[in-house]
């Protein structure tokens, strides 16, 4: 095909040479001493090469230049000035010229800079779209369809409870340092919106701001990538299906919830010196006593099953952001369970890690004695026996009998 160009230029003469000079090189060749028109022409039209002057009457050349970049970005752009200037060629290059040349100039000296050019344009499209590929090269090439419920059930028993079975201790005790971290962010940021919130809006919608706050938590944990011992107990599917042994799950489970612990009271004691607790006058403090307080006051068989409750919630919103493969997918399946166990009322024992312990610091240490709240029930023995280790355990059997093991028989499980 043959090349074409365009050539924008006040001087009659230079019109008149470059044209005889790029015909006889092969060109077909347009010319114009009218910027505006010049512009016209490069957006309806493609020219391998458009040559600009500098210094024109009706519109400065730089911002020709500039405007070619957007209307002509296929075509090579030289700019020629009788006025040359490192600061001006420098310029000129900034905007989006391949080259520049200074009047006057040989037939040879303006051949060379225009077969210069084009050259240049080439080689820079070569590497964008280089570029371009391996930016492609690394996304799936898979479809970007949700999983369905039996493909999340393969990938929960197959890949994810073999991965985190086999990981590295330090890496896991790191990440589960991480997840406790995250969900007392969730927590706190639940109480931080809620502390002040006037009775007469309702206990109702009290309980949905903090459960649609409180997701914060588990959206940090999954998508930003950390160990949580409630949604690690999907990891049964693994030994279900013959995967991985009870002995490494167990083990992984021990060092991921000592992990949460400690990830947890770090919050709390951020918390604590923080100083935030003072927000509205000791009001937000008050109110994370009170929920401490009354966490450790619940009835053992009630926390029990309310922790039940809670880690079915939990690992089916685990379960679906798996089914997601795009972010916003997964911060919405996240979402709508974790909101609903909160606004429910069930326990989770890594926010308890959180809560209670953050409870008892502002008892202790600041003082904080809301009325009707009885401290001598405040207590880490209390916190250990009376709300950690049945929430705990109702946790384990909501996340692995309800889900894991749930899905397991419905999908993977032998027919013989």
């Amino acid at each position: 095909m043959k090349p074409s160009m365009l050539i924008i230029d006040d001087d009659t003469a230079v019109l008149t040479s470059c044209q005889r000079i790029f015909t006889e090189e092969g060109f077909a060749v347009t010319t114009t001493t009218n910027p505006v028109e010049g512009l016209e022409l490069a957006k309806h039209n493609e020219y391998t090469v458009i040559l600009c002057d500098w210094h024109m009457p009706e519109l400065d050349g730089m911002n020709v230049v500039a405007r070619l970049e957007t209307d002509a970005p296929e075509s090579a752009v030289v700019m020629i000035s009788g006025y040359p200037s490192v600061g001006r060629a420098t310029e000129a290059m900034k905007r989006g010229a391949m080259d520049y040349l200074a009047k006057p100039f040989t037939p040879e000296e303006i051949a060379a800079t225009v077969k210069k050019a084009i050259a240049g344009k080439l080689d820079r499209e070569k590497k964008v779209m280089g570029r371009f590929e391996k930016i492609l090269g690394k996304f799936p090439t898979q479809s970007v369809d949700d999983k369905v419920p039996k493909t999340i059930a393969e990938t929960v028993a197959e890949t994810v409870g073999v991965v985190k079975a086999t990981s590295p201790w330090f890496s896991l005790f790191v990440l589960g340092v991480m997840a406790g971290a995250y969900i007392g962010f969730g927590g706190l940021f639940s109480a931080s919106v809620t502390f002040d919130m006037p009775a007469d809006l309702g206990t109702g919608l009290k309980k949905l701001v903090t459960g649609a706050t409180f997701s914060l938590g588990l959206m940090l944990v999954v998508i930003a990538g950390a160990e949580l011992f409630t949604g690690n107990t999907l990891m049964v599917s693994s030994v279900m299906t013959g995967r991985v042994t009870w002995q490494k799950v167990l083990a992984k489970w021990g060092l991921v919830y000592a992990a949460n612990f400690l990830g947890s009271i770090l919050l709390a004691l951020l918390f604590y010196y923080s100083g935030l607790w003072k927000a509205g006058g000791d009001a937000l403090g008050a109110v994370a006593v009170k929920t401490a307080h009354a966490k450790v006051n619940l009835h053992l068989g009630e926390a029990f099953v309310r922790a039940i409750g809670c880690n079915w919630m939990v690992c089916l919103a685990v379960w679906m952001a798996l089914a997601a493969r795009q972010t916003v997918s997964k911060i919405f399946a996240i979402f709508f369970p974790i909101m609903g166990f909160v606004a429910i009322g069930f326990e989770h024992c890594v926010a308890n890690m959180y809560f209670i312990p953050a409870g008892i610091f502002l008892s202790r240490w600041a003082g904080l004695a809301p009325e009707g709240v009885d401290l001598t029930t405040l207590t880490w023995s209390a916190f250990f026996l009376k709300n950690l280790v049945p929430v705990t355990i109702g946790n384990t059997i909501g996340g692995v009998v309800f889900v894991g093991m749930g899905y397991w028989g419905a999908y993977l499980r032998s027919s013989e």
